[in-house]
């Protein structure tokens, strides 16, 4: 837990169906794992304590008692674990049973969330076992422990503050309004989400999209868990697909894998300052209980792939459709500018290089989709002292080759005047010799659009604008 980064990870266990016994035990073997891999935030599937095929066995005493159990050795087990466990299982809270996610930390229960939409169509039928819950929270006593029990618990981080976890259950995420929604308003940066959610042709690809797009929307980390192999195939078949995503990205993701742990790493540092320029959220603490644990930060070490180009996608055909996307909008800007300024002209500082080119390339569609010939934009060539033959070849074919006018005004005499001017000695080549020269191209730049009613286009990025690589009074001008 280092600079926001927190580890954390998603499994389906293997289950057997109202086994309560051998998925406790599988369950722990589940925890053991993560804690040899360090990881700090662990979700298991919906009702694993019983599995989820279970169907009227839920009703018996002896399967309620079972899934007690199971949650108590679990409990026992994860006693000396540094992390914060959430698990499914049903839980009887004053004679009512409940589908529940169960938050566990260091021994403690630190709280039960019950899962608020019960799907009642097709095939599943839950409400025929389990009831819903009330809106609200309250005490509970399970396991010897008094805990939280409700429907707006956040879990939040004392050793970690962007850290604030929220449940919801399977088919909460899936309805108009998702549970996760208040969640997120109320400051919940990770949603964890213990499922059951079953298999059929296309649903995958649904639901890896529902839940990036969930994760996008909420600004928020998104950690999905679903019921595996093992559980009943009498109505529908079920199989692994665990997911986690971060603000719409999909960062690890496991399908038809049981009994293996997905790891990654996620930044609640970067969703707090994403958040804090939204505004959006954090509205809606007043009907939520507040639980805090704790986590040892102990300092880890970053597993997560860190793309060196993040805005440049891999694939070749992804990368051209972004292209195209930055192009256009940097295109559709400089129409609507000539459009404001009833101009059909522009001025642009050629020297060969990627910058100037690229804004050739946008000043070229933006005259394309004015339908104003492509002559009417003036590229100009201004050699220095620094010039190579190889930069002032390549701008004389691209103008040529795009159909541009060009232009070549040396800059190295009126330079070498200006040297005399203020009294500098054109052998030093110090910041003022390379700003001269800077000053220079923007003065014949601003004068010839001036003279032809023109704009003049500037040529900098946004790593100069960041890093501070302009020229002030000379590159950094331009008209647009």
């Amino acid at each position: 837990m280092k600079d926001g980064f927190i580890t954390c990870a998603v499994a389906s266990p293997s289950v057997r169906v109202a086994d309560c016994v051998y998925n406790a035990r599988s369950v722990v073997t589940m925890i053991e794992e993560a804690e040899k891999q360090n990881v700090k935030l662990l979700v298991l599937p919906e009702l694993v304590t019983t599995s989820y095929s279970c169907a009227d066995l839920f009703l018996q005493k002896r399967l309620q008692d079972g899934a007690l159990q199971a949650l108590a050795t679990i409990l026992k087990q994860s006693s000396k674990c540094d992390m914060l466990i959430v698990l499914g299982s049903m839980v009887n809270v004053h004679g009512s049973l409940y589908n529940c996610a169960v938050v566990l930390n260091e021994g403690k229960i630190l709280g039960v969330v019950p899962k608020q939409n019960l799907p009642n169509y097709l095939e599943f039928y839950e409400k025929r076992w389990f009831k819903i819950p009330q809106k609200g929270n309250y005490e509970i006593e399970l396991l010897g422990q008094k805990t939280w029990f409700g429907t707006h618990l956040l879990f939040s981080c004392n050793d970690l503050p962007q850290l604030t976890l929220a449940c919801e259950i399977c088919e909460d995420l899936w309805v108009p309004h998702a549970v996760s929604i208040d969640h997120a308003l109320a400051g919940a940066t990770v949603i964890a989400n213990p499922s059951a959610s079953n298999e059929l042709v296309g649903k995958a690809e649904y639901r890896r999209n529902m839940i990036s797009v969930q994760s996008a929307r909420l600004v928020c980390a998104y950690l999905y868990s679903t019921a595996g192999f093992g559980e009943s195939t009498t109505d529908v078949v079920f199989a692994p697909h665990n997911l986690i995503c971060e603000n719409g990205h999909i960062l690890a993701e496991q399908y038809h894998i049981s009994d293996r742990l997905q790891i990654t790493q996620i930044d609640v540092q970067k969703l707090a300052l994403e958040r804090i320029r939204m505004q959006s959220f954090g509205n809606e603490q007043s009907i939520h209980t507040r639980i805090n644990f704790s986590l040892n930060p102990e300092r880890a070490t970053l597993t997560r792939k860190i793309e060196k180009t993040p805005f440049v996608p891999e694939d070749e055909e992804s990368r051209q459709r972004r292209c195209e996307t930055i192009l256009n909008i940097q295109a559709l800007g400089l129409k609507k500018r000539l459009e404001s300024a009833h101009s059909s002209k522009v001025v642009i500082g050629l020297s060969g290089g990627l910058d100037s080119t690229l804004a050739l390339l946008v000043a070229v569609r933006a005259f394309d989709m004015l339908s104003i010939p492509r002559d009417q934009i003036l590229a100009v060539t201004m050699p220095g002292f620094g010039t190579t033959k190889r930069t002032k070849n390549n701008a004389t074919k691209l103008a040529t080759a795009l159909g541009v006018e060009l232009k070549t005004i040396s800059i190295e005499k009126a330079v070498r005047q200006h040297f005399k001017d203020i009294g500098h000695d054109a052998t030093i080549t110090d910041v003022t010799y390379e700003n001269s020269q800077a000053r220079e191209r923007t003065q014949v730049l601003m004068d010839l659009a001036n003279k032809h009613n023109a704009l003049v286009v500037g040529t900098g990025d946004l790593s100069e604008l960041a890093l501070g690589w302009a020229t002030y009074n000379g590159d950094h001008m331009s008209m647009y």
